[in-house]
């Protein structure tokens, strides 16, 4: 059912083709008959569908967790950028001392 009550109904089909040699000159004679053969086996099936607007608030606190978790991805990455360099200039002016 859509957002605007309108009820769309529709129809699945699906095919499956198998298709094998038929030797006529089979002294058996079990090898089948040539010819088309059709199957159906109907499986009924209902899906329902319901579509619902959320509200502005909802996208608002949406982007509101996005933006928040691109602020703190970054502050992490900053911070173990920040920190390796201060741990490796440390170990270069170790290295100059003695």
């Amino acid at each position: 059912m859509k957002s605007d009550e309108s009820i769309i109904r529709s129809n699945q089909y699906s095919v499956t083709k198998h298709q094998k040699r038929v030797s006529t000159s089979s002294p058996l004679g079990d090898q089948g008959l040539p010819g088309v053969f059709i199957l159906y086996e109907l499986s009924p099936l209902m899906v329902k569908f319901t579509e619902k607007s959320r509200s502005f608030m909802h996208f608002l606190t949406g982007v509101c967790a996005i933006v928040g978790g691109i602020f703190t991805v970054a502050g992490l990455i900053d911070s173990m950028i920040y920190h390796s360099s201060r741990a490796l200039q440390k170990k270069i002016e170790l290295g100059k001392a003695h």
